[in-house]
C-alpha cells in the first residue's frame, strides 16, 4: 500500500487508537505493524477475528486479557545455561497464569465461536510449573521459606541465632554494670553484625570489636566478644542460605528450559489475542459494524462516519462505487465536506482491508483494492520551489504511472491552482484516462465543466455536498446523482449585494450557463420537495407503526387479563375440589376399615358404589377445569385373579404400581410404586388399563392423577447454604419426587464455592441406583455451579 496515501488519509491515527487498546508491549508492537492486505482470504479472516473478539468482550463480565512481559530474552538466557533471576522467573509465571485464564475464558464460547477458541486450544497450560513458581517465589521476588526444606531449616537457624544475640546484648545494655558506659541503651547493626553504642572514654570497659564510630567520634559501635561467635554463625548461615537460593533458582530455570518452546508458543498466541481483542475493543468504542467483504474493487458504504470526527459533530454519508459507475465527481462549496468525504472513503478501504470494523450502518459492503492512491491537501513545497499546482501535478504523475485496474484513486480539487480553463481540461483528460482503464476514481472539484463532463461520460456520476441557502451554511450531506450548484448569486444577494450587481453579473454568463443553472435549480427544487414528501411519509409510517404496537400491546394485555381471571377461577375451583377430595378420602379410608371388619357383603357393595360415584364426580370436575390428560384407569374392573407383576391402580394414593405379593388372609398386598414399596388393601385397588398396548412402562402421572404435593415438584433444587448432610437428605427426597413424576432430567444447584458440596452431591449420585448419568452445567446453564442429572 502506498505510504504517502497512508499518511494523507491519517491511517496512523487509527493505528494509534488501536495501540492504546492493547495491554501488552508485544501486542502494541503488532498493532503498530498493521497494514492493509490485498488478499481477500486474509481480510475475511481478520474481519471474522475482530467480530468474534467483539462478541467475547460484549458478553464477558470481566476483562479477558491481562498484561504480560516479553520473556523471549529470559528463555534465550536459560537455554544457554544462565540462571534466571526471581524477577525473570516471575515474568514467566505470570505469562503461564495469563495463558491459563485466557484459555479457560475463551473456551467458554467454543460452541458459538470458532476462530479464537481454536486458537487458544493450542495454549499449553503447564500449571505444574506455574504452581511451582508460586510455591517458591513471593510476588516481590523474595524466595519463600517453603521453597525447600533445607532453606526452611537454615532460616529457622538464622532466626534462632538472631534471637540469641539480641538476648545477650539486651542483658548487657540492661546491666547496671555496663549502662554507665553506653551512649544509648539500644542494639543496632553495623556491617551486618550486631553492635552496641559505647562511649569513647569507656572503650576498654566493654571488650569487643569496633566496627564504626559516630561522626563526632563520641560514640563507638562495638561488637562484644560474647556475641562474636554468634555473629560469625549468622554469616555462615547466610552463605548457606544464598547457596540454597541459587540451587532453587537453577532448578526452576531448568524446569522452565524443559518447556521453553511451549512458553514461547503461548506468548505468541497471547500476543495475537491481545491484538485481536484490541480490534474488538476499538469496534465497540466506535459502534462499528463488520462489513461484508466482496470479491472485486467495489464499495457500498451505508451511513459511514469518519472515525476521527467526534460523534456529536460527524455527519454520516452513504456512497457507492464500482456498482453502477466507476468514477464519482463531487462538487460543492468550500468547507462543505468534500475533502472529509474523500478521506472517509479512502480510510474505510484501508481499515476494512486491515481487518478493522467500520463506523457505519448495517449493510455496508467493501471490495478489495490492490492499492489506494490519494492526492489530498495543499502540497506547496518551498524547498523544491514548487507551486501548489506543480506539487499536485508531480504527485498526480506518480499516481498515473502506478495506478492499474483494481486500484482506487482519490483526487482533491483536481486541476486546481492554474488557469480554470486549462485546469478543467487537464482534469477531464485525467478522469477520462482512469475511466477508460477501469481504475476507480473519486475526485472533488469546483469546475462547472466537470459537472457536464460527468453527465455525458459513461460509467461516471455526479455528486454534491448539500448547501442550505437559508442559513448560508453547508449541511455536509452527500447527494449522489446531483451535481453541485455554485449558489454564488444567491449567497451574495443574502449577504447584501445590490440586485444591480447581480443582474449585471448574469449578463456575462452564456446562455448555456444560464440554462444549466436553471436546470440545476429546478432539479434541486424537485429534490427538496421529494425529500419533504419522503419525510412526511416516514412520519406517517412511524405513527402507524406506533399505533399498531399500542393496539397489539392492548390486545395482549386484555388477553393476559382474561387468562389470569380464568386461571384464578380454575385455581379456586381446584382448591375446593382438593379440599373435598381430602375429606372424601378420609371418609373412604374409614369405610374401608369398617368394611374389612364388620360390614356384610351388601354394605361393602354399597360403600364401593358410593366411592366409585365420588371418584367419577371428581374426575368430571377435573375435566371441566381443563385437566384432560389422566391415567387410563377403570374403576369398574375389580382386581380378580391378580398375578404377580400385574399393574393396578391404588385409589387413595392416586398412583399406579406393580403387584409384588398376592393378598394375604387380611386382604393386604405389597405394591411397587416408583422406587417405593407400599401396602394396600384389596378393596382399595383396581386393575389399571395400560394405554400403550398393555406394555409395562414407568408410570408418568399427569395433572389429574397426582397429589397436590406432586404438582408443586420442580425440575431443579437449590442447595446453596446447606450443609453436606442437609443437602444429601434434600437431594434424596427431590429425586424420589422426580422419579414419581416420571421426570427424565433434573438440575441440582450447589454453587461453585470451594467444591465440597458439589463433590458430596456427585459422590451420592454416583452410587444411586436410579441415576442414568450426570454432568456439570454447560455455558448458560450455570456451568460448574450446577449438576444436570438424567434419571433412568
Amino acid at each position: 500500500m502506498d505510504q504517502r496515501t497512508l499518511k494523507v488519509l491519517e491511517y496512523h491515527k487509527i493505528i494509534d487508537m488501536l495501540v492504546d487498546k492493547c495491554l501488552s508491549p508485544l501486542g502494541k508492537e503488532m498493532a503498530r505493524a498493521l497494514r492493509p492486505s490485498s488478499s481477500i482470504m486474509d481480510i475475511r479472516l481478520m474481519q471474522e477475528e475482530t467480530k468474534e473478539a467483539e462478541a467475547i468482550i460484549a458478553q464477558s463480565e470481566r476483562a479477558i486479557m491481562d498484561t504480560f512481559s516479553d520473556v523471549s530474552n529470559h528463555i534465550r538466557r536459560a537455554r544457554v545455561g544462565a540462571m534466571l533471576s526471581p524477577g525473570e522467573i516471575l515474568d514467566i509465571g505470570k505469562l503461564l497464569k495469563t495463558s491459563g485464564r485466557v484459555r479457560c475464558a475463551i473456551l467458554e464460547f467454543e460452541e458459538i465461536l470458532e476462530i479464537l477458541p481454536n486458537m487458544v486450544a493450542e495454549i499449553s497450560i503447564n500449571k505444574w510449573l506455574s504452581d511451582e513458581i508460586d510455591r517458591c517465589i513471593e510476588y516481590d521476588g523474595s524466595i519463600k521459606d517453603r521453597a525447600s526444606t533445607t532453606l526452611d531449616r537454615i532460616r529457622r537457624r538464622i532466626r534462632r541465632a538472631h534471637d540469641n544475640i539480641r538476648d545477650r546484648l539486651d542483658n548487657i545494655i540492661k546491666s547496671p554494670k555496663h549502662q554507665k558506659h553506653l551512649q544509648e541503651g539500644i542494639v543496632t547493626i553495623r556491617n551486618d553484625r550486631y553492635v552496641i553504642p559505647v562511649r569513647q572514654e569507656s572503650r576498654g570497659s566493654i571488650p569487643g570489636l569496633i566496627h564504626d564510630q559516630s561522626s563526632s567520634g563520641a560514640t563507638l559501635f562495638i561488637e562484644p566478644m560474647s556475641v562474636v561467635e554468634a555473629n560469625n554463625e549468622i554469616r555462615e548461615l547466610i552463605i548457606e542460605e544464598n547457596k540454597e537460593i541459587e540451587r532453587i533458582l537453577q532448578d526452576l530455570t531448568d524446569k522452565i528450559t524443559s518447556v521453553s518452546e511451549e512458553i514461547l508458543s503461548n506468548m505468541s498466541i497471547l500476543t495475537r489475542l491481545d491484538f485481536i481483542l484490541a480490534k474488538g475493543k476499538l469496534s465497540l468504542m466506535q459502534r462499528a459494524v463488520c462489513p461484508e467483504i466482496l470479491d472485486g474493487d467495489i464499495l457500498d458504504i451505508k451511513y459511514g462516519r469518519h472515525p476521527l470526527i467526534p460523534d456529536d459533530e460527524v455527519v454520516p454519508i452513504s456512497v457507492e462505487l464500482g456498482i453502477d459507475f466507476n468514477s464519482l465527481v463531487i462538487t460543492g462549496p468550500n468547507t462543505g465536506g468534500k475533502t472529509v468525504t474523500l478521506k472517509t472513503i479512502g480510510l474505510f478501504v484501508l481499515m476494512a482491508q486491515s481487518g478493522l470494523h467500520l463506523p457505519a450502518g448495517p449493510g455496508t459492503k467493501m471490495g478489495v483494492f490492490t492499492s489506494v492512491y490519494a492526492d489530498i491537501g495543499d502540497e506547496q513545497s518551498i524547498e523544491q520551489n514548487l507551486s501548489t499546482f506543480s506539487s499536485h501535478m508531480v504527485n498526480i504523475v506518480k499516481i498515473l504511472d502506478r495506478a492499474k485496474p483494481g486500484d482506487l484513486t482519490l483526487f482533491d480539487e483536481l486541476g486546481a491552482g492554474t488557469d480554470p480553463t486549462e485546469g478543467a481540461a487537464l482534469a477531464m483528460s485525467i478522469l477520462s484516462y482512469l475511466n477508460m482503464h477501469d481504475i476507480k476514481v473519486v475526485a472533488t472539484t469546483h469546475y462547472s465543466e466537470l459537472k457536464t463532463f460527468a453527465m455525458t461520460e459513461e460509467n461516471m456520476e455526479n455528486a454534491s455536498m448539500e448547501f442550505d441557502i437559508e442559513t448560508l451554511s453547508p449541511t455536509f450531506k452527500l447527494l449522489i446523482g446531483m451535481p453541485g450548484k455554485s449558489n454564488a448569486f444567491e449567497i451574495s444577494q443574502r449577504l447584501g449585494l445590490s440586485d444591480h450587481f447581480i443582474s449585471e453579473a448574469k449578463k456575462y454568463l452564456t446562455q448555456e450557463d444560464i440554462h444549466f443553472e436553471d436546470v440545476m435549480q429546478s432539479i434541486e427544487r424537485d429534490r427538496l420537495l421529494a425529500e419533504e414528501v419522503r419525510q412526511n411519509i416516514k412520519k406517517e409510517q412511524d405513527e402507524i407503526k406506533r399505533l399498531r404496537e399500542e393496539l397489539d400491546r392492548a390486545k395482549n394485555e386484555l388477553k393476559g387479563q382474561k387468562s389470569d381471571i380464568i386461571k384464578r377461577a380454575k385455581d379456586e375451583a381446584r382448591k375446593i375440589i382438593e379440599s373435598s377430595k381430602e375429606e372424601a378420602d378420609s371418609i373412604i379410608r374409614k369405610l374401608n376399615s369398617l368394611s374389612a371388619k364388620s360390614f356384610d357383603r351388601q354394605s361393602r357393595r354399597e360403600a364401593e358404589e358410593a366411592r366409585r360415584g365420588l371418584k367419577e364426580r371428581l374426575d368430571s370436575f377435573y375435566e371441566d377445569l381443563g385437566d384432560k390428560s389422566g391415567v387410563s384407569v377403570s374403576a369398574d374392573i375389580l382386581p380378580k385373579d391378580l398375578k404377580l407383576g400385574d399393574t393396578i391402580y391404588i385409589e387413595n394414593l392416586n398412583q399406579k404400581g406393580q403387584v409384588l405379593s398376592l393378598p394375604d388372609e387380611d386382604g393386604q398386598l405389597q405394591v411397587q410404586v416408583g422406587i417405593m414399596k407400599v401396602s394396600a388393601h384389596i378393596s382399595n385397588v383396581r386393575k389399571a388399563i395400560d394405554t400403550e398396548d398393555d406394555k409395562p412402562t414407568r408410570y408418568k402421572p399427569s395433572a389429574k392423577n397426582i397429589s397436590v404435593k406432586d404438582r408443586k415438584v420442580r425440575t431443579e433444587i437449590d442447595l446453596r447454604g446447606r450443609s453436606a448432610e442437609e443437602a444429601i437428605l434434600e437431594v434424596e427426597k427431590f429425586l424420589d419426587d422426580s422419579l414419581l413424576l416420571g421426570l427424565g432430567e433434573v438440575t441440582i444447584i450447589h454453587g461453585k464455592g470451594t467444591g465440597v458440596l458439589r463433590n458430596r452431591v456427585q459422590e451420592h449420585l454416583r452410587n444411586h441406583p436410579h441415576i442414568k448419568s450426570f454432568r456439570l452445567g454447560k455455558f448458560g446453564e450455570g456451568e460448574s455451579g450446577v449438576t444436570v442429572v438424567n434419571l433412568k
